[in-house]
């Protein structure tokens, strides 16, 4: 008797290096992928009244639902998608196709993981099961040297742990063919922008023109940043630049997505030191990569508390939520040059560099004394590589409540115009685009 299992995409919106695809096909003779577009994250607000998912993001999120399709299609398979509660729906899915289980990628953070526990009793209670596989980091938790909760605190203890004693595993190979079973089933159409009250974005800045969503996007990204254009060369010394796209990567929305893996990534990394030499910018990709994993275990560690106002140090603060003063920061018009035009740049495009985003995040906690938490909330509204983990990680490092080992980490802002936007043309372009 032939058996069917529902496969769950969530932020792993690919078809290579997907565990949990690769490990439905090897038990089940047919396989339903399906993606909800879940209203708790496309419709509702964060604590302080933003919305979860900006323009941006939902935009991106669009995109890589329409290449999944393309790309599923092309094997044989397709998407279902669907709108709403995830695990109401699934659960639905489960009993109407007569589906043996659902598949998915384990997340790590409050919200996802109450989904997928209400997702688990539901099914149990239908005598169906919910694996769960870990496709989500550069490393295999059980390959660490140590367990999730002793993972140390201090980054560079972490990384010199892990070189010296674990090795990335090689990436899952795209499957041949996506066997789906021959039932009646309504595919789901991808909504607009406008399904979700937003208009067209208009074309203009490099972000704008550059950030496609989907894993043929982020394959091909791959590709310009390594193999056609060398730029990874001299990533480590270009990847605090503010201005145009080949100063860094800009693989991180694909990565937030899962429209890349790390892995895929570190392969290719190797591969091109291979043929053509490491050097300090190629190590420093594998170290930013790195430092992605750190934040997601880290998450794993703390649980909530990454999420709390004292952070993962439990560190009190007396800080204050004045609305007046974050709209000035939120809306670049603090008067301080550099941080305004960081905030237009996010607000105009949805990205902004790591250089920027330390320093207007150490503007808001050192120089307004605002709780961090509103400038967090504002990022994971706006930005279109947003990730629960390095957002909220990174904001705990710059608010001193995590894991930066100095006490207090200011940015000096003229210091730092001086150094990474000397001539001003930065600032010029996103100050006189958006009072033009």
């Amino acid at each position: 008797m032939s058996s069917t299992a529902i496969v769950w995409f969530r932020n792993d919106l690919r078809v290579h290096d997907n565990e949990a695809l690769i490990s439905a096909l090897s038990k089940h003779d047919f396989i339903i992928p399906v993606y909800i577009l879940d209203d708790r994250f496309l419709k509702e607000k964060t604590s302080f009244g933003f919305a979860k998912t900006g323009l941006f993001r939902t935009k991106f999120i669009l995109e890589a639902l329409q290449d999944l399709r393309q790309n599923l299609e092309s094997k044989g398979s397709s998407l279902i998608l669907r709108q709403g509660i995830a695990e109401h729906i699934l659960s639905d899915l489960a009993k109407e196709t007569n589906a043996q289980c659902v598949y998915c990628n384990r997340e790590r953070t409050f919200e996802e993981i109450t989904i997928q526990d209400n997702l688990e009793k539901s099914l149990w209670k239908l005598g169906k099961e919910l694996h769960y596989v870990r496709g989500k980091m550069l490393y295999y938790t059980s390959d660490l040297p140590f367990p999730v909760s002793q993972v140390p605190d201090v980054f560079t203890q972490y990384r010199k742990e892990i070189e010296s004693t674990t090795r990335v595993r090689e990436p899952y190979d795209v499957p041949d063919v996506m066997p789906f079973p021959e039932i009646s089933l309504n595919r789901g159409e991808v909504p607009s922008l406008a399904d979700y009250g937003f208009t067209t974005i208009e074309k203009g800045s490099s972000e704008k023109l550059h950030f496609q969503g989907g894993e043929t996007a982020g394959l091909n990204q791959l590709n310009y940043y390594l193999w056609k254009t060398d730029l990874i060369q001299n990533y480590k010394n270009t990847r605090n630049g503010f201005m145009g796209w080949d100063y860094s990567s800009k693989f991180s929305p694909w990565l937030s997505q899962g429209c890349l893996s790390p892995k895929q990534i570190y392969r290719e990394l190797k591969l091109y030191e291979a043929e053509k030499g490491a050097n300090e910018s190629t190590y420093w990709l594998y170290f930013e990569l790195l430092w992605r994993d750190y934040f997601r275990l880290m998450a794993k560690k703390y649980g909530n508390r990454l999420f709390y106002k004292s952070g993962i140090r439990g560190k009190k603060q007396k800080v204050s939520a004045d609305m007046n003063d974050f709209k000035i920061w939120a809306n670049g018009n603090t008067g301080v040059p550099l941080v305004d035009a960081c905030m237009q740049q996010l607000n105009q495009t949805g990205f902004m560099s790591n250089r920027g985003r330390q320093i207007v995040a150490s503007f808001l906690v050192n120089d307004l004394n605002l709780d961090w938490r509103m400038g967090a909330e504002y990022f994971e509204s706006l930005l279109i590589d947003y990730d629960p983990c390095s957002n909220y990680g990174n904001w705990n490092y710059l608010a001193g409540i995590g894991n930066d080992p100095r006490e207090d980490r200011y940015f000096n802002i003229a210091s730092q115009a001086k150094k990474y936007d000397p001539n001003g043309e930065f600032v010029q372009l996103y100050i006189n685009e958006a009072f033009s």
